[in-house]
C-alpha cells in the first residue's frame, strides 16, 4: 500500500509492499523506502564517482533522425537497435577505432559506403570498415529498423567524424 511503481517497458510485479518507490529502466532498478526518496541524489552522485554510465545516460539515445538503443556492450564491441524515421538520414561519417555490421530488420535502407551507394532490404546486411565514410538513409514511408554490431578497440559515441550532416551538427 502507498507505493509508487514505474517501469520503462519491463514488467514489474509486486506483492505485499508498503511505502516503497520502485523505478525500473532498461539498465537499472531503484528500490527505496518512500521516507528516504530524498537520498536518491546521493546514490546517483556515488554512481557518478564510480564512473557508472547508468548515472548519466540511458540505453536509448535520441537523435534528429530517430533513435538508437544499446542492447549489449562489452570489451571491444557494442550492439545497437537503430530506428531511422521515414525520410531521415544519418550524417556522412567515419570512425577511427571501429567497424560496423548492419542488418536491416524492417524497412528499406540506402547505404553509402565509401564511393558506393546501394539499397538494403529486410534480412540483408553490409559491413562498414574502420575509417570508411558511410551514411544510412531511410527513403521509405515506414521506420527503418536495423541491428548494428560495432567492433574495434574503442566503441564510444565520441568516435564520430562527421563529413556532412543534414542537421547542422559538427564532429562529436
Amino acid at each position: 500500500s502507498d507505493c509508487y511503481l514505474r517501469s520503462q517497458g519491463r514488467l514489474v510485479a509486486a506483492i505485499g509492499l508498503k511505502d516503497l518507490v520502485v523505478v525500473a529502466t532498461d539498465d537499472a532498478v531503484l528500490v527505496a523506502d518512500k521516507s528516504r526518496d530524498q537520498e536518491v541524489k546521493a546514490v546517483v552522485d556515488a554512481l557518478k564517482r564510480e564512473g557508472r554510465p547508468e548515472a548519466t545516460q540511458g540505453t536509448r539515445g535520441w537523435r534528429p533522425w530517430g533513435w538508437f538503443q544499446t542492447v549489449e556492450q562489452g570489451d571491444r564491441f557494442k550492439v545497437k537497435h537503430i530506428h531511422v524515421d521515414p525520410g531521415a538520414k544519418l550524417s556522412l561519417q567515419k570512425h577511427w577505432h571501429r567497424s560496423e555490421h548492419w542488418v536491416v530488420v524492417k524497412g528499406t535502407a540506402v547505404v553509402t559506403c565509401g564511393d558506393n551507394s546501394f539499397v538494403l532490404r529486410e534480412n540483408e546486411s553490409t559491413f562498414i570498415p574502420t575509417g570508411t565514410p558511410h551514411r544510412l538513409e531511410n527513403p521509405g514511408k515506414v521506420p527503418l529498423r536495423l541491428i548494428e554490431v560495432q567492433s574495434g578497440e574503442y566503441v564510444g559515441e565520441d568516435d564520430i567524424v562527421r563529413l556532412e550532416d543534414a542537421y547542422g551538427r559538427g564532429a562529436e
